[in-house]
């Protein structure tokens, strides 16, 4: 039997290479120089506007972690990177580096050790909790490729007939493109947007974009603070609760069901891990990153989120699986 090797410790230092070998290809745009067939290191390069010699290791470091696969000295785009990495294909994720690897999203990691001694982050007394938070207009502005799917899903969801009039609140709705999601499905929706102002206006543009300015609100403000109205249908908390500590995320819950209807739904999209809160891994290790940039967020597995909405004054949770996902829907019922 093999013993022991270094090797996962050697891959785990040097991860932060995959990262930058990613973010050159991007800058480069060298995965548009070759949407349009195998090309040599030596094309490429013209392509980029870099060096033949820079370009050909870069193409085989990328070709090593998969983003690219190599024939003699051809290379040629992978199913994904075509899909994903191609400016200008409708799934480009290019443009999420501007959120994804933000400054202030990296600052806590700069500093895990004293996050872990601390049991939050370093950075401030709130890190991107903060009012008024300039990442989230980056947020806002940057992740939109990545909602698409999912934000028809669970408009589908939460309002698989599509025939009725229907008020969606969209709590911190960042680019808004969930509650946009129901308006787009059902024409008698109307949107009622809650975030920060600055955050708002990125998700207005759009909401005028999308053809669906008129059935949509503007609610600026702290989600925690600001009269969120009553009678709502459906209240969505997407990427929201995780933030937090469990008893602030069971008062805000609170206040959700407050401005529902009777028999209002609460619709929350979550990473959520197991039990054992290390499967699976895409969930369970965004626990990291609230660790590092949140005071006292986590990724709650399931139970504790029922804990949650049942002590708030909802009577049933149900877990949904999204599809080609690592997140999850939690459907509440007031």
């Amino acid at each position: 039997m093999a013993g022991p090797t270094p090797e996962r410790f050697f891959e785990t230092v040097a991860a932060y290479q995959q990262t930058e070998a990613l973010r050159a290809a991007l800058e480069l745009d060298l995965f548009s120089a070759l949407a349009s067939g195998p090309a040599a290191a030596a094309l490429i390069a013209a392509r980029c506007g870099a060096s033949e010699r820079g370009t050909r290791i870069l193409c085989d470091f990328l070709t090593i972690r998969g983003f690219l696969s190599k024939a003699g000295e051809h290379y040629t785009l992978t199913a994904e990177s075509a899909a994903f990495l191609v400016r200008g294909s409708p799934t480009y994720l290019g443009g999420c580096l501007d959120f994804l690897l933000a400054a202030d999203l990296m600052r806590g990691f700069a500093d895990l050790a004293g996050c872990v001694r601390q049991g939050g982050t370093t950075v401030s007394a709130r890190g991107t909790m903060e009012a008024q938070h300039p990442v989230w207009v980056k947020f806002a502005r940057s992740m939109g490729p990545l909602i698409g799917a999912p934000a028809r899903y669970l408009a589908e969801l939460a309002d698989p007939g599509a025939d009725h009039p229907l008020s969606v609140l969209d709590l911190a709705a960042g680019h808004g493109l969930f509650g946009i999601a129901f308006a787009q499905r059902n024409a008698q929706a109307q949107i009622t947007a809650q975030d920060w102002a600055p955050v708002l206006a990125v998700a207005m543009e759009h909401a005028q974009t999308l053809g669906v300015a008129t059935r949509y609100r503007l609610l600026p403000g702290d989600a925690f603070e600001v009269d969120l109205g009553h009678g709502h249908d459906v209240v969505l908390l997407t990427n929201f609760l995780h933030h937090f500590d469990a008893d602030t995320g069971e008062g805000l819950l609170r206040r959700v069901a407050a401005c529902l209807k009777p028999g209002g739904l609460a619709l929350t999209l979550e990473f959520v891990p197991g039990p054992d809160r290390v499967t699976p891994p895409p969930a369970a290790t965004f626990a990291l990153t609230m660790l590092a940039t949140t005071a006292a967020g986590d990724a709650y597995t399931f139970a504790e989120y029922e804990a949650m909405h049942q002590r708030a004054g909802f009577s049933r949770c149900a877990l949904h699986a999204l599809p080609h996902s690592p997140q999850s829907a939690i459907l509440a019922r007031r």
